[in-house]
């Protein structure tokens, strides 16, 4: 098997999170800048392009919102409290409206704003809540285990790890469902395992949608979060306990609660039309047969771009992007010349995809997997990338939704050659299944791999770098590690190409159903 080349590896990666790329936002110079040197990588290493017109580009187009926001409540005594953007709260729209209006809503607290019938699971227990705004807390319920009181019990919610249900977008989906005006999760650095700055710096400037319409199923008029303290003071204007309520919210017959007091929420918007680019290329399999199957390598170029009202100098304004994910994409383009360098392709076709607008709620391969390239049900895995281990090697190999299908078998089978052990994410609590493009490719029921960082250097990383300007190109990296993920990636997707039997789904896995 070709190598990995570890030197042109860290090249790459210097070049997609240097400051003249712009941290890559998509409709800006920097986006233009990215896809121009995927395509010329491509070229280079001999690939054909991805799109069936012929090009490397598949248009993806996008509606930008630049949402000012302003919120209110009236408590109990008939004060108006006016919260701060930003220091307080995020809220934003992904609707093409120039103005929307939530006024004197009612405010609901819903739990955890969650229906798991195979939990027995409801908490909104046929509440009429049309027009309403909800408040909903962040994550799963945390359900002790009867047998071991101080624990969570595996059989709810997955005991310590985050399920779908736990996730913002289920949250704000279930919203919409219920017909909600606004919906608000209250922020939580420890139960989240990220900072609140981590929200602003996501939501508080320019947010995507997928260009449609009609409005997002997936979204109420107006999404956000709140700062845990000022969720704390507007329980207590409505006369009530934020932790109490926590407390009852845990378990199945909770029940909606009116705090009794309105809120006006408003978001003046700033609108444009962008076409942003999923940046695809593919090596054709050489079966004459199976060529029409594929395995799909993703990453996503996108990250924040530039925001100008930070103090310093420009450099320290760019949101560079470099672990998260100039290091993904320069993954798949080394996996790519991996694959040019075999003596023969292999039997499936292989497709590369770096997608746009990851950060902006995974709206690349959402696009994607609504208009495939590959038709899905001959799609028989997607290996996505997000993030390298960019701190030497490790015995382990974390693997993020192990146990959902038997491409683990394969993940195993090329770790041992290794001599390495496949575990579960060390920091399933994070959730990080539900956090990449791997999610969209499996509800559209493609089975995934997805590996994690050792846990240690990971939650440093997320503590201090992840979605700040400082993801940076960092001089004591060691890509040991790195080189030896990305082999096995390459390894464990060429086994999917050349074998028999596709990856399934098993019994039990969320996604198996779809």
């Amino acid at each position: 098997m070709p190598k990995i080349d570890g030197a042109g590896l860290l090249e790459q990666i210097t070049t997609l999170a240097s400051d003249e790329f712009e941290g890559r936002a998509p409709g800006t110079q920097g986006e233009t800048m990215t896809i121009d040197y995927l395509q010329q990588q491509f070229k280079k290493l001999g690939l054909e392009p991805g799109n069936a017109d012929g090009s490397f580009l598949q248009k993806v187009p996008l509606v930008g919102i630049s949402s000012h926001p302003t919120l209110s409540y009236t408590g109990k005594d008939g004060k108006p409290t006016q919260l701060r953007f930003g220091d307080d709260y995020i809220a934003w729209t992904v609707r093409a409206d120039k103005q929307l209006d939530v006024a004197n809503s009612e405010l609901v607290f819903v739990g955890y704003g969650i229906q798991a019938p195979e939990f027995k699971w409801d908490d909104y227990k046929g509440a009429d809540l049309k027009g309403k705004t909800l408040v909903m807390l962040i994550n799963d319920p945390p359900i002790p285990d009867p047998r071991h009181p101080k624990l969570l019990d595996p059989a709810m919610f997955g005991g310590n790890a985050l399920t779908w249900y736990g996730r913002w977008n289920y949250k704000f989906e279930m919203a919409a469902k219920q017909g909600a005006a606004a919906a608000l999760i209250v922020h939580d650095n420890k139960t989240a395992g990220y900072p609140y700055e981590f929200v602003v710096n996501s939501w508080g400037r320019e947010n995507f949608a997928l260009r449609s319409k009609t409005p997002d199923a997936g979204y109420p008029a107006i999404p956000g979060w709140l700062n845990q303290e000022r969720a704390s003071d507007l329980f207590k204007a409505a006369g009530l306990d934020l932790q109490q309520l926590k407390e009852q919210a845990q378990t199945r017959g909770f029940k909606p609660v009116p705090l009794g007091i309105k809120i006006n929420l408003s978001t003046l918007n700033a609108i444009r039309e962008i076409t942003s680019h999923n940046v695809v290329a593919r090596i054709t399999g050489s079966d004459p047969l199976l060529k029409n199957e594929a395995v799909v390598y993703s990453a996503h170029w996108d990250h924040f771009g530039i925001d100008e009202s930070l103090p310093g100098p420009r450099t320290q304004q760019i949101f560079h992007g470099a672990v998260d994910n100039a290091s993904g994409v320069a993954a798949l383009l080394q996996i790519a010349r991996a694959y040019k360098a075999l003596p023969t392709a292999p039997k499936r076709t292989i497709l590369f995809v770096a997608t746009t607008a990851q950060e902006r709620g995974l709206l690349g391969a959402q696009y994607y997997v609504r208009h495939p390239l590959v038709p899905l049900g001959k799609t028989v895995l997607n290996i996505n990338i997000d993030g390298l281990n960019m701190w030497g090697r490790t015995r382990d190999v974390e693997l993020s939704g192990m146990g959902k299908s038997t491409a683990d078998e394969l993940v195993a089978t090329v770790a041992a050659r290794q001599g390495r052990v496949v575990k579960p994410d060390s920091n399933i609590s994070y959730g990080s299944y539900y956090r990449g493009d791997q999610l969209e490719f499996a509800r559209a029921g493609v089975p995934t791999i997805y590996l994690r960082s050792s846990a240690s250097k990971l939650l440093n990383y997320t503590a201090h770098q992840f979605h700040t300007v400082h993801d940076t190109v960092q001089p004591s990296w060691n890509l040991s590690g790195a080189v030896d993920d990305i082999t096995l990636l390459f390894q464990a997707g060429y086994q999917a190409a050349q074998g028999k039997d596709q990856p399934k789904w098993k019994d039990g896995a969320e996604f198996q159903r779809r």
